[in-house]
């Protein structure tokens, strides 16, 4: 995959529609790293944004140098899917002016990128009240086919050549999304 152009990749694509990529989900998280008032104000930022409840993330352990206790509600996430995934994203793109630094891929074709301030995204308002949040968002790009390795019943591996690589997820990103990646 990685000695083929792009425009030799597009055309692989468009022959065979179970090769080309797609968006599987995309996960928005903010951490606030305490519990209590200040987590409820960005789980509410976040279901304003997304249109959908985010669930609590716990921490892991506990680390004494930010206060932080193992068990304590520290996150709040929102997975996103289909049509709410594509909203969303138009929305980060805009934040972003369209571009998204190459170190952002990682080998298997996922993108993570950060805002640092929720009212960036265009149609999101300041409200006093709730404050500024800022966020991680984790896009996650898959090939039909890969539900064999998650299904319950006959579960298998999937091969390296099926898995999306960084230079195929950076044209995708290009081509499909035009979001030019720098």
């Amino acid at each position: 995959m990685g000695s083929l152009s792009p425009e030799q990749l597009i055309s692989k694509w468009n022959e065979n529609p179970m090769y080309m990529p797609r968006i599987a989900k995309v996960t928005v998280n903010i951490g606030v790293g305490e519990g209590g008032e200040r987590l409820q104000k960005a789980a509410k930022v976040l279901e304003m944004l997304t249109g959908q409840k985010p669930s609590f993330r716990r921490a892991r352990r506990t680390i004494r140098e930010f206060g932080v206790r193992k068990g304590e509600p520290i996150a709040v996430v929102v997975t996103l899917r289909r049509e709410k995934a594509l909203k969303f994203l138009n929305m980060v793109f805009e934040a972003l002016g369209w571009r998204i630094k190459s170190s952002s891929f990682d080998d298997f074709g996922n993108v993570s990128v950060g805002i640092k301030e929720h009212i960036m995204l265009p149609g999101a308002k300041y409200d006093p009240e709730l404050g500024i949040f800022g966020m991680d968002i984790a896009i996650t790009l898959e090939r039909p086919g890969f539900r064999v390795m998650r299904r319950r019943r006959k579960k298998s591996s999937i091969p390296r050549r099926h898995r999306v690589s960084k230079i195929e997820a950076q044209i995708f990103f290009e081509k499909v999304l035009n979001v030019k990646v720098v």
